[in-house]
């Protein structure tokens, strides 16, 4: 704001900011807007009649746009401007007050509000630039393509659409008229999913006039409008993609529907995963800026988590940047640029920084790939840790003191270009490296800038040797966090692996030295060698080297055995995984139950260690504590030293309830880098269920729904151990021991009111898809009373032939953890098998003791994917009741905590896995869903017809 020092502005009037907003009026106008984005529309209204200034600000449409995009859900339509649209969504009616013609004011200058109403109107004629210095490139063949563009620097293709019938049909127009009735994914500029109808999109590009408008960028639009992918095929240079063999699900987003209007476009940013892009215009015209990998661009900071290795990118908007940041570049610090026209198509290698803007309304699309070129960087940028994914994204800038908070001391030799770090903790748990500062220091922010990107080109390599050295090698796949922004989830990411070593045996030496950044696959593959020699068993082949599957922890399947290492969670949780798996199975042996056929043979468990330079193996049957852990100096009390199996389920219960509601701690943690426990089964011949998915007939899959009844109820009906731990014993909360509740449900119902406590900070860490809205109605929904309820629900329980309320909890029947193996119908031809059957679960090490009704949300999210007819089948077969209480029946008493679908959905609420998130991915219209009473009918209601 421009004003001289007697009150008045420049122009002679008087100036009205102090008065109008007394103390607020030292905040610069940027920070009072950012401010109100925090308040809900109807106090904006309420504070816009406070005073002439705030009344300018609060009637702002980007602070009406933001308040809009935060709750809007489902399909929006545009009313002309945001304030509009808001208020439609709040239901005020075009008669209210609030669409009375608006007041104007003299006497307030803003130079922030100004600047932002100039990029809203700025006109982008003169931002072409058909001069541009990417290679332009015709008739390309695809070894040329290899040899001097693939993963090294970007080109621009012509003619690689020539036979598209979308070069014809993909206009505004006529994607208007075909598909105006269709919703399209908007570009996510909010915590939730936004669609428009394409006919309602196309009135709101007309319309606006905002400086950084929606865009249509939908990874769904093959499933919402299935005629788009016959317009165009993938072009030749970019048909291999090694993210093809993951199921549907699996699989990354990967391809685009990009539609935009003038202003619109793609803030500075990396391609996820460090995957490379091919990216084709087929109407209006767009400004491409690239920057080589490492080199972050002016205005832009990158922040790597140091916890999980997470990136997240704070940068301007296109058209900001290129109004307020490109003019202060010096000639060798500008960008690679180019202008796309209707028909090219621009390749975008791995790591490199780009950023677009449409000069005009555009029509694109757009898919990431990974191939042999890149499929290094991949591995490489899911791998555990935060050193290296600074280096591949900000170069050397990562380890600039200057521009990292509380960062180590780090130090760069010159002459041989490496880089070692002091080993002391950060205090901050977020590192940032900058691009420049603030440009209102402009002098200092273009010197500093060129000076940084001097030190980007002294040493720097994006090369797959070099960046694999800032790998922490302490830190491991199996026992660090994994990051949410990570392209696919850390399940994936191993079965992906696997995948790729069984069809791409050509390619192995490269997937072996991907597997060894992400996995770190040689360490583990030692150890199996280890294992092996010591049980005299047959040399691990080519084909056994990898992991399988998607599990949690290194599986390794030889001719006939299957070899599991416990490394997940550090040692201490790893002992009692395996110590509880083998108190299960003793008790499994002694009672005979049927569930014993169906579980693979338990062939030998040790601990293998690593002591004074060489690796050594030991027997252990889960009973007494081994030597090695025995002689480390940790301390053991009398209760667990006496206990038969030390590490065994009641021990392990009592180590989880001291521990919930803290960070993941790890007792044994200088123990965990060289001491693992280990079991050998017999390998079950056939093939897991997550394998089979798509390939199972109607009846396999009910067999398959029949079979796990059964075994679930053969698991609930098997006895468990007395609750002998005296700290387990203890009446919680102060409840009356005379009410006779069994410890181990009293345990169980502690565990469920611990993780009620940070229920909303673990559903805000997993993010999309839960609204705002239903986490803030879970107390409502799951009151206090909720847990005194189910605590009493048992109570005056006598055992007898009373079914217990308590019974072993699987916790993990997924689909990798089904075997099904062949079999000939009545149907097969000269006695081949047609058919699949399920033989055998897997996986015991996540036993626990609770409700029974815990271990049916895996099998119908996960197994089922919300097939009601099976899951009717699994019921049907079960037999067991799922309520389990005299309560019911005696007292006639109708407590919510007696419905089986109120108490499944509260569990789903608390679970440590994301089921939630599962829940949205199965069913859309939870998204929709305005209570968890809503979501509890949808998923869980048959339940209560059972």
């Amino acid at each position: 704001m421009n004003h001289s020092g007697d009150g008045t502005t420049v122009f002679g009037q008087r100036d009205r900011r102090p008065d109008a907003l007394g103390s607020l009026s030292v905040l610069p106008d940027e920070t009072i807007c950012v401010l109100l984005e925090f308040l809900a529309p109807r106090d904006i209204a309420h504070l816009a009649c406070v005073s002439s200034v705030m009344y300018i600000l609060c009637n702002e449409e980007p602070l009406w746009m933001s308040l809009c995009l935060k709750r809007a859900k489902g399909p929006l339509e545009y009313k002309g401007s945001w304030k509009k649209t808001t208020l439609h969504l709040e239901g005020v009616t075009q008669e209210n007050d609030a669409y009375r013609k608006p007041l104007h004011f003299d006497g307030f200058n803003s130079l922030y509000l100004y600047k932002r109403f100039y990029r809203c109107n700025t006109s982008l004629d003169g931002f072409s630039f058909d001069n541009g210095n990417v290679e332009r490139r015709r008739d390309i063949s695809v070894d040329e393509f290899s040899k001097e563009y693939d993963a090294k620097k970007p080109v621009l293709i012509s003619g690689l659409t020539d036979s598209w019938p979308a070069s014809n049909t993909w206009t505004i127009d006529q994607l208007s008229e075909k598909y105006g009735e269709v919703p399209f994914r908007i570009s996510q500029r909010s915590p939730n999913k936004i669609s428009m109808k394409f006919k309602d999109y196309i009135s709101y590009m007309k319309l606006q006039r905002d400086e950084d408008p929606l865009y249509v960028f939908d990874d769904r639009f093959g499933e919402a409008a299935p005629e788009l992918l016959k317009d165009y095929s993938v072009p030749h240079l970019f048909q291999e993609d090694w993210f093809e063999i993951l199921d549907k699900e699996s699989r990354p987003p990967y391809r685009w529907l990009i539609v935009g209007p003038e202003r619109s476009g793609a803030s500075w940013h990396v391609d996820p995963a460090l995957t490379s892009a091919w990216n084709t215009l087929l109407c209006g015209r767009k400004r491409w800026a690239l920057y080589p990998p490492g080199k972050v661009p002016l205005g832009v900071t990158v922040h790597v988590n140091e916890d999980d290795g997470d990136v997240s990118i704070d940068t301007p908007s296109s058209l900001q940047w290129w109004l307020d940041y490109y003019p202060l570049l010096a000639e060798e610090d500008k960008p690679i640029e180019c202008t796309l026209e209707p028909g090219e198509t621009i390749y975008v290698p791995s790591g490199w920084w780009h950023c677009i803007l449409n000069l005009e309304p555009t029509v694109a699309v757009t898919q990431n790939f990974v191939n042999k070129e890149n499929f290094g960087f991949v591995c490489l940028d899911m791998a555990p840790g935060y050193h290296h994914k600074g280096v591949c994204r900000a170069g050397l800038l990562a380890l600039d003191d200057g521009n990292s908070e509380d960062s180590e001391e780090e130090t760069h030799d010159e002459d041989d270009n490496t880089l070692s770090y002091s080993d002391h903790t950060r205090k901050e748990k977020r590192i940032r490296m900058n691009g420049g500062g603030e440009i209102e220091n402009q002098e200092d922010d273009v010197n500093g800038v060129s000076k940084r990107y001097n030190m980007w080109k002294n040493g720097f390599s994006y090369d797959i040797d070099f960046l694999s050295s800032f790998l922490d090698k302490e830190r491991d796949h199996y026992n660090f966090p994994w990051s949410m922004g990570n392209s696919v989830g850390q399940r994936e990411m191993r079965g992906w692996l696997s995948k790729l070593w069984v069809l791409k045996p050509e390619m192995r030496e490269l997937i072996w030295k991907g597997a060894c950044i992400a996995l770190n696959a040689e360490k583990w593959l030692r150890c199996l060698e280890e294992v092996c020699t010591f049980h005299n068993l047959p040399s691990v082949t080519e084909d056994e080297k990898l992991p399988v599957g998607t599990g949690s922890n290194p599986v390794y399947l030889l001719s006939d055995y299957a070899i599991k290492l416990f490394v997940e969670g550090g040692l201490e949780q790893s002992m009692y995984g395996l110590g509880t798996e083998l108190e299960f199975y003793d008790i499994l042996g002694r009672e005979g139950s049927p569930l014993k056929t169906h579980i693979p043979d338990v062939l030998a468990s040790g601990i293998l260690f690593f002591e004074k330079g060489s690796y050594k193996v030991v027997r252990w049957d889960g009973k007494k504590i081994p030597d090695i852990i025995f002689s480390s100096n940790l301390e053991f009390d009398a209760a667990m030293l006496n206990s038969e199996f030390p590490f065994g389920i009641w021990n392990k219960t009592l180590r989880e309830q001291r521990n919930q509601g803290k960070p993941p701690s790890d007792s044994f943690s200088s123990l965990s880098s060289h001491v693992w426990p280990y079991i050998i089964t017999k390998r079950c011949k056939g093939k897991i269920f997550a394998q089979l998915r798509d390939d199972l007939t109607w009846n396999d899959a009910h067999n398959l729904a029949s079979f796990l009844g059964q075994q679930l109820r053969n698991l609930h009906s098997l006895p468990y151990p007395p609750v002998t731990r005296p700290e387990l014993l203890i009446a919680n909360d102060g409840h009356d021991e005379e009410l006779n509740i069994l410890p181990e449900w009293k345990v169980f119902v502690d565990v469920l009111r611990q993780r009620k406590k940070d229920v909303t900070g673990r559903l805000e860490n997993w993010g999309n898809p839960i609204p705002r809205a239903l986490m803030n109605m879970i107390d409502e929904y799951m009151p206090d009373e909720f847990f005194v309820d189910l605590l009493h629900v048992f109570k005056d329980t006598d055992g007898g032939d009373e079914i217990k309320a308590c019974t072993w909890i699987h916790s993990d029947v997924m689909d990798d953890n089904i075997h099904m193996e062949p079999y000939a119908d009545d149907n097969s031809v000269n006695g081949q098998h047609n058919s699949w059957r399920p033989s055998h679960i897997l996986d015991f090490s996540d036993l626990s003791i609770g409700d029974p009704i815990y271990d049916l949300i895996p099998i119908y999210l996960d197994v089922f994917r919300g097939d009601v007819d099976l899951f009717k089948k699994l019921l049907e077969s079960y037999g067991l009741p799922l309520i389990r209480s005299k309560m019911s029946r005696e007292n006639g008493t109708s407590k919510k905590a007696l419905s089986p679908s109120y108490r499944t959905m509260c569990y789903c609420i608390l679970h440590e896995d994301n089921v939630l998130g599962a829940m949205y991915g199965i069913w859309d219209e939870l998204r929709t869903a305005e209570s968890w009473e809503q979501v509890e009918q949808t998923v869980w209601g048959l339940l209560n017809t059972y």
